[in-house]
This record gives C-alpha cells, structure tokens and sequence, in this order.
C-alpha cells in the first residue's frame, strides 16, 4: 500500500512507516501532521486509483534540520565580478504513521522508545593524565650549550 501526496510544492510517494523530508512546516518535534492532498493510492498490485473520496496521510514530525550547504557562485568574466553565497535549505522529516482510504486504514507498525543509556561517572581525579612539564632550567641551558657547540664545529670544518 502507498500514497503519493502533494507537500511544499513538490510530489511524494509514501507507504506507511516511511521517514519523508519535506519543506519546513510550522509545527513542533512529536507533533502530528496531515497530508490532505493526496493524488493517487495503490491498494493492492497493480491497483492504482486517484481517490474520488476522502483519502488521508497521516504522519509524525521525527526531526527539524537543515540540510547540507549548497555554493552558489556568481562569475563575470572579465569584469572583476565574484560572488560567494552559501544556502541551506531548512526541512521536517516526516514518518508517515497512517494511510487512510475508502474506509480503509493502513497503519505503520510501532516503532519501539529509545531507551536512555545512563552516563558514566567521572573518574577520580587522581587518575587523570599528567601533563609532562618541561625539563629544568639548567638541563634546558645544558641543551642550549651543545647546540651552539655543535654549530661552530662544523664552521670551523668548512
């Protein structure tokens, strides 16, 4: 059993238990949404009816995001002309729960709760890494010295 329905100005097909990103709506995460403009439903194989009668897709907001930057590059030649906008285009991801259709209801099943893990406790603080401090200051001088010898060894050898 699917639907197609008409929503933000584009077609979808859908069947229940599908997760659809549409346009953004105007509505909060859990809440419930109707999709009054459906254009064709397929009871069975090869059964495809536009519905004369009321048919209704019903379904639940999962999550409200935007999507991946698209670039959009403006370019004269010759002009000297460069222009960079960036775009991200908002949607609703959509599970379609419900199709129902000439007193017919197809349902999607029941997804399960997740379950909250609890989080770890802390580790004491003795256990945490030490951050090694710099050698002392006169092994540090001592390195110094070396280097400066070494330096003026090989001057000499040249």
């Amino acid at each position: 059993m699917y639907a197609v329905i008409r929503a933000g100005g584009k077609q979808y097909r859908v069947a229940p238990g599908d997760v659809i990103r549409v346009e953004k709506l105007g509505t909060a995460a859990d809440a419930k949404v109707q999709f009054s403009d459906v254009l064709a439903v397929a009871a069975g194989e090869g059964e495809i009816a536009k519905p004369q009668s009321e048919a209704l897709v019903t379904g639940q907001v999962v999550e409200e995001g935007r999507a991946d930057k698209i670039l959009v590059f403006h370019y004269k030649r010759k002009k000297q002309y460069k222009k960079l906008r960036g775009h991200r285009q908002p949607f609703t991801a959509v599970r379609i729960t419900e199709i129902a259709y000439d007193g017919h209801r197809f349902t999607a099943p029941d997804q399960p709760k997740k379950e909250v893990k609890p989080k770890k406790a802390a580790p004491p603080a003795e256990a945490e890494t030490k951050v090694e401090a710099k050698a002392p200051a006169p092994a540090r001088k001592a390195a110094k010295k070396k280097a400066v010898a070494k330096k003026a060894a090989l001057k000499k050898k040249k």
